[in-house]
């Protein structure tokens, strides 16, 4: 089958849709993907691309067409305007003009903004492909928790953008379990939603090699609470730095954070003034050496912010910390949570709880190894179960062969 995929963010961007391109090529189906230029998360360009090159690359045997967006830069509201309609425009006239005519499918992957479905509902017209959408962030719900956005007009005005890419599209993949209802309740047939959750990918699923460069990041001795991804607003950093203050007196107890995003600056700024020794910014660092620093840490931290989408959405980062084989600890409410406790993989709190998050931390810092060491196995078997790489790949192909057909 000839794939199109069509995406915001793709390599060397971390998006779990680029494992998805490789699975579905790893499994000899033609696979091109019409993205835009890199620059998440920290708002510039990636080394070697700028506005006007590279616009088209290979990454292993999938043929990526690259379209110009405006850059995110701080991420402020304009830039994040600027930046998501500046793809869908320039994409659109991309599909039209660079992208051959016949495609089998087109596969839309959605963790924000919803506009990538505009350049996809724009090239099914010509094409006349069936189109699956994979929603990862619900809109515009997503705009009032993170985005701060609570003009009626504006959200009404997004809103029937949402409804009308849902409308034509032919499968609507959804990531976890509490976006159906939301939905459904826009008008679009229960029938055609489909649940696909996330995935880890095959880097997580062994023992990584000690890494002395990546050890030499980590202070000596100690134990280890790590964040990794993105640090923004919807991962309550307020509350994940609150809970580090009150664990500054345990000398043996660091936080350490692998990431970057428009909060980094100010956790910084938090770190100096609040003299949080204890508290490590490392900075941003390939997927590839991900494994590399779970190895090293105790425990693994996933935060979301107290908001009712935030509850309905489960972090691709959970599905990763599952399959490494390490204790989970999660600030979170809802679907993720409900993963965490049925696991055992580790505790779930409630979003925004920063004391019982601290207390946590002290409770597992406490804990003999061996309790430790039989919540990240039992986190690892309930992975394969349910979330493993393979299985959920063939699901993917199994959903378009009929839309080929």
């Amino acid at each position: 089958m000839k794939i199109l995929i069509i995406s915001q963010y793709f390599w060397p961007e971390i998006f779990k849709i680029t494992d998805l391109a490789i699975g579905l090529k790893e499994r000899g189906h033609e696979v091109t993907v019409l993205t835009g230029k890199p620059n998440y998360p920290a708002g510039i360009f990636f080394p070697g691309y700028t506005f006007f090159n590279k616009r088209i690359e290979y990454y292993n045997g999938i043929k990526i067409v690259r379209s110009p967006l405006i850059r995110r830069g701080s991420g402020s509201g304009l830039r994040l305007f600027l930046n998501y309609f500046s793809f869908a425009f320039f994409a659109s006239f991309s599909a039209v003009f660079r992208l051959q005519k016949k495609n089998d499918v087109i596969f839309v992957y959605e963790p924000s903004p919803i506009t990538v479905g505009l350049p996809a509902v724009f090239y099914k017209f010509f094409s006349k492909a069936p189109l699956i959408f994979w929603v990862q962030d619900l809109w515009p719900e997503s705009l009032t928790a993170a985005g701060n956005i609570n003009s009626s007009v504006v959200l009404n005005l997004i809103e029937s953008l949402v409804k009308y890419i849902y409308k034509h599209s032919d499968i609507i993949l959804i990531s976890s379990k509490s976006f159906r209802q939301s939905i459904v309740e826009k008008g679009i047939n229960s029938n055609k939603i489909v649940y696909l959750p996330n995935w880890a990918e095959n880097i997580f699923n062994s023992v990584a090699d000690k890494d002395l460069d990546i050890c030499k990041l980590f202070p000596v001795g100690g134990f280890y609470i790590l964040f990794a991804g993105n640090v923004g607003d919807a991962q309550d950093f307020d509350s994940i730095v609150k809970a580090v203050e009150l664990t500054k007196h345990y000398k043996n107890i660091h936080w350490i954070i692998v990431g970057d995003g428009r909060k980094k600056t100010w956790v910084e700024q938090q770190k100096n003034e609040m003299k949080l020794e204890n508290l490590h910014l490392i900075g941003r660092y390939p997927m590839e050496k991900m494994p590399n620093f779970f190895r090293e840490a105790d425990i693994l931290l996933v935060t979301l912010k107290n908001e009712k989408i935030f509850s309905m959405t489960v972090p691709a980062k959970i599905q990763s910390y599952l399959a490494c084989g390490k204790p989970i600890l999660a600030m979170i409410n809802g679907d993720g949570a409900d993963i965490i406790n049925e696991s055992k993989a580790g505790f779930a709190i409630n979003a925004g709880e920063y004391e019982k998050l601290a207390e946590k931390v002290i409770e597992m810092y406490n804990m003999p190894k061996e309790r430790l060491d039989s919540m990240a196995l039992s986190g690892k078997e309930f992975y394969h179960l349910n979330f493993d790489r393979k299985v959920l790949i063939d699901n993917v192909v199994d959903l378009i062969k009929p839309c080929y057909s």
